[in-house]
């Protein structure tokens, strides 16, 4: 009798098994088929509507690539579910790489800075031609230089300032050599007296800048 009982009771612990294993797999398949259906249905939708709720996209994704990654170990044939899971894998960075791509680049803020102190005379990038800075225009230069920095100067960041004092010693470099070039005597008294005037005033405001950011970063 214990014996019968003994064998009744593997039995039903293999069918209880096998039940288990069964809801494994389906659970494992499940979670596949929405991964799978999920890459899909983002890949549907253009970049632009996919930029504008993209933390959702990316979070969901990641959700479902879980899910799946954990039921692996569940399915039936595991060569296959491999395969299944790589290709939905390359299908979405594929798409990511397309959103990315189309996303605006970020403003260069140091081209911005020049072209506000210098309009469109500055060349692109970081070499700073002062070439078109002649005997002729070099006082407005200056006098347009230290205008748009004092209409602006609190809202200029740390960086900006060693943007600024950049440009500013290139462009008194310029000055050496259009003083060999014919630079008349008034403008020339003129700069100076710019320049002695915003030598400090600069040196003050870029100081604030330090210390501001120094406590905005204590706090």
């Amino acid at each position: 009798m214990k014996k019968v009982q003994l064998v009744v009771g593997f039995a039903v612990l293999a069918a209880s098994f096998t039940s288990c294993k069964s809801e494994d797999e389906k659970m494992a398949e499940k979670s596949f088929d929405q991964y799978e259906k999920y890459v899909d249905s983002v890949n549907s939708i253009s970049e632009s509507e996919a930029l504008a709720n993209w933390q959702e996209i990316e979070s969901g994704y990641n959700d479902r690539m879980s899910e799946a990654d954990m039921g692996l170990i569940n399915m039936k044939d595991q060569t296959n579910a491999q395969d299944r899971l790589e290709k939905a894998k390359t299908k979405y960075s594929e798409f990511k790489m397309k959103v990315e791509a189309s996303a605006p680049k970020p403003a260069d803020r140091n081209m911005e800075i020049r072209t506000a102190f210098f309009g469109g005379s500055m060349a692109t990038g970081d070499d700073m031609d002062f070439s078109w800075v002649n005997k002729d225009n070099i006082l407005k230069v200056y006098n347009d230089f230290i205008n748009e920095f004092d209409k602006n100067k609190d809202s200029y960041s740390r960086e900006d300032f060693d943007e600024i004092k950049a440009l500013y010693e290139a462009l008194d470099s310029r000055k050496n050599t259009v003083e060999k070039e014919g630079l008349s005597s008034s403008d020339n008294g003129e700069i100076a007296a710019l320049k002695f005037k915003f030598g400090p005033k600069f040196k003050w405001e870029r100081m604030g800048a330090k210390a501001d950011e120094n406590a905005a970063a204590k706090e």
